[in-house]
């Protein structure tokens, strides 16, 4: 069994080489790999946590995290991510009105978003392609199965 990680320093980095080719195994090179850079934007602390330990532990995504439609957008802005987790029921600025803003930023209208809703029938997908989305998670979500969804919405492999 093959387990991936994310080196922590460039001493761990080179002792992962060593190893990996020790072994025979071909090691990816921060060229080889992609990291992707994921914005979760959740009101709920321990939803926004469980989704970045998943991302990151999991996937080794960088996550970028907002509690709060207005935080997540300025966010986005500044850190243009491949894409966004986005709550669809929060306070303030709520899913719906973020995605609606995007669409007034050029910089902003070709990151595809997954929404993450307790609204069942917003994960029909007629509904959220209506709204620009490319995806929607039902909460609670299985956390095991959640980068396996996120990566089969968003074409990543």
């Amino acid at each position: 069994m093959i387990v991936a990680f994310k080196p922590r320093s460039p001493i761990s980095e080179i002792m992962a080489v060593s190893a990996w080719h020790s072994q025979g195994e071909k090691f990816l090179t921060a060229e080889e790999k992609s990291v992707r850079k994921v914005l979760v934007v959740d009101d709920e602390e321990s939803v926004r946590l469980v989704v970045q330990s998943c991302l990151e532990d999991l996937a080794g995504w960088e996550v970028l995290a907002a509690a709060s439609g207005s935080d997540g957008l300025e966010l986005a802005i500044d850190e243009h991510p491949d894409a966004i987790i986005l709550d669809v029921m929060m306070p303030g600025m709520d899913g719906l009105t973020f995605l609606k803003k995007m669409q007034d930023h050029p910089e902003l209208q070709d990151i595809p978003t997954i929404l993450l809703t307790a609204k069942v029938e917003l994960t029909a997908p007629e509904r959220y392609l209506a709204y620009g989305a490319v995806g929607a998670l039902a909460k609670p979500f299985d956390p095991v199965g959640l980068i396996q969804q996120v990566q089969m919405f968003l074409g990543w492999n």
